[in-house]
């Protein structure tokens, strides 16, 4: 495979082994930094590694990469695209602030940018969309499944006819089949999606049932093929994204559904009641 397409990872653990100590101390400095290395200029890193500007210059042209943009590019590309990039410096304490602080500030500028798509009055299309549905489809795989299994365990406790796919062991294949327009399917799709994801969305949006479109802005490619697209960000300071947002955006929708058909919603939330109380699955304290 050519370097142009490689990680730069992987473009170093080919090489390390032959690389003198110089250009390997510029070489750890890379890897333990390269989800902010945008607050680095060639220079600092010369001086944090105590080598030459000449050896870390040296190194990039080993790597396959012309200078230290080139470098700096590819290690944001990798972060935009979910991959977990360390970031000690970003998601660390400073003399300014602490992780935790900057943290919380990154999760109130996500909160903001979803509050501004929802300001059109999406959030109440997408609420309408799952309380008309005669039957809900919720789908998400590898990084969409856990926020998917959530939307399902609040949506199953206010409305009936509610399903999770892909269930264990099975495809969304079986699922999908025999969807009809009274049907609603919410796909999520945050970044480090499968490969086939695109044929997913052009076959639910082909399907006779409505589509909507939860996910992040890698996803913005498929939006024009749902009925309902909400972009949700997920990204942060650190190496891993953060689904808080997300989290927060199914709250809302599943307080929507709810608040929108409240006399049903109720007597679905005291039939599931009683029957955690007949199968004593809860704790009662």
């Amino acid at each position: 495979m050519a370097d142009s397409t490689r990680r730069i990872d992987a473009r170093i653990d080919d090489r390390y082994g032959d690389l003198p100590p110089q250009e390997r101390r510029v070489a750890d400095f890379l890897l333990e930094h390269l989800g902010d290395l945008a607050v680095f200029s060639a220079a600092e890193i010369s001086r944090h590694t105590e080598v030459s500007k000449a050896t870390v210059s040296r190194l990039f042209r080993k790597l396959g990469f012309e200078d230290f943009k080139e470098v700096r590019d590819h290690a944001l590309a990798l972060r935009a695209s979910g991959q977990p990039t360390a970031a000690p410096v970003l998601s660390g304490d400073s003399e300014d602030s602490t992780a935790i602080q900057r943290h919380v500030q990154h999760e109130h500028r996500n909160l903001g940018k979803l509050t501004e798509v929802l300001s059109d009055g999406r959030l109440s299309q997408a609420v309408d969309m799952v309380r008309k549905a005669e039957r809900v489809l919720i789908i998400g795989m590898r990084n969409s499944y856990p926020p998917a299994a959530h939307l399902h365990h609040q949506l199953i406790q206010v409305r009936s006819q509610v399903r999770l796919a892909p269930q264990p062991g099975q495809s969304v294949g079986e699922e999908l089949a025999g969807v009809s327009a009274h049907d609603v399917i919410v796909l999520l799709g945050f970044r480090r999606r499968p490969k086939g994801f695109g044929t997913l969305v052009r076959h639910a949006a082909n399907s006779p049932a409505g589509l909507m479109l939860i996910g992040d802005s890698t996803s913005r490619t498929y939006a024009k093929d749902a009925d309902c697209w909400v972009e949700c960000p997920v990204d942060a300071d650190g190496a891993f994204d953060s689904y808080a947002t997300a989290m927060s955006l199914i709250s809302m929708l599943a307080n929507g559904v709810l608040n929108s058909a409240l006399s049903g919603g109720r007597r679905r939330i005291s039939q599931v009641a009683s029957v955690y109380d007949d199968l004593q699955e809860l704790e009662t304290t």
